[in-house]
């Protein structure tokens, strides 16, 4: 079987790595990698820290505007799928190489299996939003982490070769966390639950000065160090917002995966727009507080682990204070059992 994979930022990176560990014992794989994220410290360090085969190809795309980089996404992915020849295309997620990699396969015949399918926000403004479900919707096999992913496609009128098969994400975090151990803690001298970790990246809340500002004044509220690894977005428009951090926010370089994982495991409390991150708290028991106004990961909210407050600074504070205070005994497993990957690769190889 060979399978061309098509990747371009740094959640895809995790979810390919132990996808890519499984699919290349048995098959020939070519790993393109879009450059949508062409960072050192967006890009590289996952695939090194992850052991994530150099990719056969890297696009070079970088920093254009969402339309720009679909074309020519789309333009330089169109005659590497047709010299390669593939029997899937495999893509993941939601982001503009998702789409690309979709409307590429389903110009040229080419079957394109759908690593992360179902997920919705329900949320048309948000560009993931519109890419996952256009995705979903020209895949031939659609691989969803959760039964509520299921059931959205089914109402969508999505019901043949879609699979349950736990979430990707999982099985690179149970394959990493012991490597991750407290190394973060060490490196940015902090102590084990005496900090909150937080991101904030989404042109939602980076682009508005008006909701940047009001995450910023929430933190200082909280009144708990705050570690926050800085996105060159929010880095560069915090400056262009004429805004400043305060004084218990520490902001420190990206970091690679890893370490994410060592900060989130030791933090007190996790406060993000993150996606992935929602959901790694979640496994890693780590209360969570989500700055938007929606989410895809609705079994965190429903497990009473994550709750959605937007950039609303009372929301925001009364959010962070009710996680901490009232923590669920309970912690279902929701995302699977670390065998996600090896589904996937077994149902392919049935198709």
């Amino acid at each position: 079987m060979r399978v061309l994979s098509i990747v371009g930022a740094r959640p895809q990176f995790i979810k390919i790595a132990p996808v890519c560990r499984v699919l290349r014992q048995r098959h020939e794989e070519c790993l393109i990698h879009t450059g949508q994220h062409y960072d050192v410290d967006m890009s590289d360090i996952f695939f090194e820290e992850l052991g994530i085969p150099k990719p056969d190809m890297n696009l070079g795309i970088g920093a254009l505007s969402n339309l720009e980089q679909v074309a020519q996404m789309i333009l330089r992915l169109q005659p590497a799928v047709q010299a390669y020849q593939p029997d899937w295309i495999v893509i993941y997620g939601d982001t503009n190489s998702t789409l690309a990699g979709a409307l590429v396969g389903r110009a040229l015949n080419v079957p394109v299996a759908h690593v992360e399918a179902g997920l919705r926000s329900f949320n048309r403004a948000m560009p993931e939003e519109n890419n996952r479900i256009v995705a979903d919707h020209v895949s031939t096999a659609l691989f969803c982490p959760t039964q509520t992913a299921v059931e959205n496609l089914t109402n969508e009128g999505i019901s043949e070769n879609v699979f349950l098969v736990g979430d990707v994400m999982i099985d690179a975090l149970l394959q990493n966390r012991e490597r991750a151990g407290d190394r973060a803690l060490t490196a940015y001298g902090l102590t084990p639950k005496s900090y909150f970790l937080a991101t904030i990246h989404r042109p939602a809340n980076t682009d508005s000065a008006d909701a940047l500002r009001a995450i910023l004044a929430a933190f200082e509220q909280l009144e708990t160090l705050i570690v926050l690894p800085a996105h060159p977005r929010m880095r560069k428009n915090v400056e262009a917002h004429g805004l400043t951090l305060p004084a218990n926010v520490r902001a420190i370089p990206p970091v690679g995966y890893l370490d994410m994982i060592s900060l989130t495991s030791h933090a007190r409390l996790v406060l993000t727009d993150s996606g992935g991150l929602q959901k790694e708290a979640y496994a890693l028991a780590v209360p969570c507080v989500t700055l938007r106004d929606e989410t895809e990961w609705t079994e965190t909210v429903a497990a009473g682990w994550n709750r959605v407050v937007g950039a609303d600074i009372a929301a925001i504070v009364d959010g962070a204070h009710q996680a901490l205070s009232r923590t669920p005994a309970a912690h279902p497993n929701l995302y699977g059992d670390g065998s996600a990957s090896m589904r996937i690769v077994q149902v392919l190889e049935q198709l």
